[in-house]
């Protein structure tokens, strides 16, 4: 492939003020050594020198590195003042109708009563990014699942493919060419670190079996002790564990209502936000009580 494409692409967003990074070839991973490969010298004099480290919107630094090899983009989204959100598809392995990213960015719209304005959005080879600019004062980190099932958010410490780049999973490009809006501020709480709530313990209401509440009590300990991203982490934890108990919810062997509360503290003492939670898990029950399979069968 010609260096040339991928080198305007990358001069395009420095243009913007967006700090780039050469990623492989056909690929998505930063170019250049690992920290535990690092030499300790050049650049690295200092000490190792990270992909968001070295951004540059340099035009000359930018020739030099597009010149010869032709490297995919990327964009460092912290040093950028970016943050995006990353919307994927569902995994092949989870239950069919199980919501995308898309899917599940509607529905906390939906339940918060808020909408989007339209901003700088990417098509990416398997979902779409939605350019936002971060709000001044604060260091949004990135996230996984924060939002819900399948939405990344790419901020300080994280970077995104560039419109332009190449995978063999496909092309990313630009969408919506519209100006960057700024980050809603009902997002930026959402996604802001929060004080890290006490576990609340499940109650134990009559009206349930001992199954019903053995299980409660099991998956808000396994809630409360996820880590804070990848497919264990708190928002993929949440939506497995909810999925585990509405079964009990479907078969009448446990008010709905006793299980989300529960779930919800559980959640929300791993430092997630409430709204955050509620979604998840009325997602996950919603799904699981339209779809359980009955009592006899299962």
């Amino acid at each position: 492939m010609s260096c040339l494409p991928l080198l305007a692409a990358a001069l395009a967003a420095a243009e913007r003020g967006w700090p780039v990074i050469p990623l492989r070839p056909n690929g998505k991973r930063p170019a250049g050594h690992a920290e535990e490969h690092c030499p300790g010298n050049g650049r690295c004099a200092d000490g190792h020198k990270t992909p968001e480290q070295r951004a540059t919107t340099s035009p000359e630094l930018i020739h030099a590195a597009w010149a010869h090899q032709p490297y995919n983009v990327g964009i460092a989204t912290g040093p950028a003042g970016l943050l995006v959100i990353d919307l994927d598809p569902a995994k092949p392995e989870e239950p069919e109708g199980a919501p995308d990213g898309a899917t599940s960015l509607a529905a906390l719209c939906e339940r918060t009563g808020q909408v989007l304005p339209a901003t700088y959005r990417v098509r990416t080879a398997r979902g779409e990014h939605l350019y936002f600019a971060a709000p001044a004062g604060v260091r949004l980190k990135c996230s996984a699942n924060r939002l819900g099932p399948h939405i990344d958010t790419r901020a300080w410490g994280g970077y995104v493919v560039a419109p332009g780049s190449t995978t063999p999973n496909g092309i990313y490009e630009v969408a919506h060419d519209a100006p960057v809006a700024l980050l809603p501020e009902w997002l930026a709480a959402l996604l802001a670190e929060p004080a890290r709530p006490a576990p609340v313990a499940p109650v134990q209401p009559r009206d349930c079996t001992r199954a019903a509440q053995v299980a409660l009590e099991r998956e808000c300990a396994v809630i409360a002790a996820a880590g804070e991203g990848g497919p264990d982490g708190r928002n993929n934890t949440l939506y497995k564990s909810a999925c585990k108990v509405a079964r009990f919810v479907a078969w009448g062997d446990l008010p709905r209502e006793v299980a989300e509360q529960a779930i919800q503290g559980a959640g929300e003492a791993t430092g997630l936000p409430p709204a955050e939670c509620r979604t998840t898990i009325r997602s996950a029950m919603d799904w699981v009580i339209a779809h359980a399979t009955p009592r006899n069968a299962a």
